[in-house]
């Protein structure tokens, strides 16, 4: 009996499992070939999440930064404060989504 992730929500389980105690996948019904595709539907879901919360991000990002430049609002007034820091949040929210990305490639 060893410990095996689960190829729906990655939970270590054992082998021998015939459901999965998280996510409940019937797994003891499952050939290895269907294991490997759910396991892959499931990097492909992830992946489809990272994207549009990417793309999220970047509209913010956009939309801050496009205000700044368009909009020319005074350096002390509300507007220049929001959208600064809707440019910054959307930046650093489009790198860290971007980074999760790559790791979740690499596995």
């Amino acid at each position: 009996m060893a410990l095996i992730n689960c190829p729906n929500c990655s939970t270590r389980i054992s082998s021998k499992a015939a459901v999965c105690s998280k996510c409940s996948t019937v797994l003891g019904e499952m050939s290895e070939e269907q294991r490997l595709n759910l396991k892959q539907i499931t990097i492909i879901e992830k992946s489809a999440k990272l994207m549009n919360e990417s793309m999220i991000a970047m509209l913010l990002f956009c939309g801050g930064f496009g205000f700044m430049f368009w909009g020319e609002p005074a350096p002390d007034s509300w507007q220049y404060s929001i959208s600064v820091g809707t440019s910054v949040l959307g930046f650093c929210w489009y790198i860290i989504n971007r980074v999760r990305l790559i790791l979740l490639k690499k596995k």
